[in-house]
């Protein structure tokens, strides 16, 4: 059974809200950055960028003082502020036609180390040592670990009546995205879905693999400092949103070149593992899992596993990242480390295979490689299985904002 907790949220005060939340701060470029942090004084970028109060750039411990500072000065300034009573935090997100909303809640380390809480990537060690570092500096967690769950209707309908009151949030932000957020403080509520959550035997890390490993490895720093059970340190902040409500889209690889051989060549090693049909200058997109569409000197090309010769032995082996990785990538373009090798590049959404395209017309790219998106189904396999994707097989919708609740530590 699943171990969700209510907690005392640090908020935006209504007012300040669109002005508080941020995307995450990777996705700004720039020019867009520095603009935020210019003209929006309330923004959460603010602190997480702290640097830009000194005109400095700032890096490593002296960041993580820096971000606790400006933490604290948005509560003594109260654009936020600790709500009285423990609550769940119903949040609904719409955009681009995607509409889903989910609970804000702490979920349990426990839950993580006993394999309740389950994961699909691997994690680096130094980036979980360097975000335990940063939460055990800073203290309070504002990016939660999104997972999903198995739809449970009797969840779903005891949370769309709480959708009927009033919000306590209903903004929308430049980004086209309308936000609405629902406070659910009272403890019958809370103990209901408690409840309903104990049914749930599996939460499943959709985004956020080195977000709950570093708060994993946070609560093992923490245990000869705590004293009696259930401290903050033993939970982390996730959103928890039921399957149905996720959206997965693929992620394409381009390379820059094919490891030493001519077209030809490389279309004839190609051979042994696929059917190929050229398929001319028009878009191409694969129709089917095992399928890939490939971009290569201007033409389309589909590529048909066969399946004769390539053994399928466990869920992994059957996912369309791994055949590509084992098939094409590591063999024949000879791209062994999928996570740092700078000859290959990820490219993410629907409309990505005419970015790749583009790209490749202007000779930044030899050859790319499209294909479906992952599915629910395929995540919870691996998951179950106890194996890990490759690098960069999912990127999943939705994207949450910075600042909307933040759990104290």
């Amino acid at each position: 059974m699943a171990t969700v907790k209510p907690f005392k949220a640090i908020r935006p005060t209504k007012d300040k809200a669109p002005f508080v939340v941020s995307r995450s701060y990777q996705e700004y470029s720039k020019k867009e950055l520095n603009a935020n942090l210019k003209f929006n004084p309330f923004s959460f970028l603010h602190i997480i960028n702290p640097g830009y109060k000194f005109d400095k750039e700032v890096t490593g411990t002296e960041r993580f003082s820096l971000v606790y500072n400006r933490y604290l000065e948005f509560l003594e300034d109260a654009i936020l502020k600790k709500d009285n009573t423990p609550g769940f935090y119903l949040y609904e997100i719409e955009q681009n036609g995607l509409k889903c909303s989910g609970l804000f809640c702490a979920t349990s380390v426990a839950d993580y180390e006993n394999d309740i809480i389950k994961k699909h990537e691997d994690t680096i060690k130094r980036r979980e040592q360097l975000f335990a570092n940063y939460l055990n500096t800073v203290k309070f967690n504002a990016e939660p670990v999104l997972m999903t769950y198995e739809d449970k209707e009797a969840l779903s309908n005891l949370l769309m009546r709480e959708k009927e009151k009033t919000p306590e949030y209903h903004f929308t932000t430049t980004d086209k995205a309308t936000h609405k957020l629902w406070v659910i403080a009272d403890k019958k509520i809370t103990a209901q879905i408690q409840d309903y959550f104990e049914e749930v035997d599996t939460l499943y890390i959709a985004d956020g693999h080195h977000r709950s490993a570093s708060s994993y490895l946070l609560s093992k720093m923490m245990d000869d400092k705590k004293e009696g059970d259930d401290k903050a340190s033993d939970y982390f902040m996730s959103y928890l949103i039921p399957e149905s409500e996720i959206q997965i889209f693929e992620f394409n690889r381009m390379v820059k070149d094919l490891n030493g051989l001519s077209k030809e060549e490389f279309l004839i090693r190609l051979d042994t593992y696929f059917r190929i049909e050229n398929k001319g200058a028009m878009l191409y997109r694969p129709t089917k899992k095992h399928h890939f569409s490939m971009y290569l000197d201007g033409e389309f090309y589909s590529l048909y596993l066969r399946k004769k010769v390539y053994e399928f032995t466990d869920p992994l082996s059957a996912l369309d990242t791994q055949i590509l990785y084992k098939t094409v990538l590591q063999p024949i373009l000879g791209i062994s480390d999928l996570r740092n090798d700078e000859r290959i590049t990820y490219g993410y959404g629907k409309h990505n295979i005419i970015r790749m395209k583009d790209e490749i017309d202007a000779l930044k790219y030899k050859v790319g490689f499209s294909m479906l998106p992952v599915t629910i189904s395929e995540i919870k396999e691996i998951a179950d299985a106890g194996l890990v994707m490759p690098p960069k097989s999912t990127y999943i919708e939705p994207k949450l904002r910075s600042g909307m609740a933040i759990y104290e530590l």
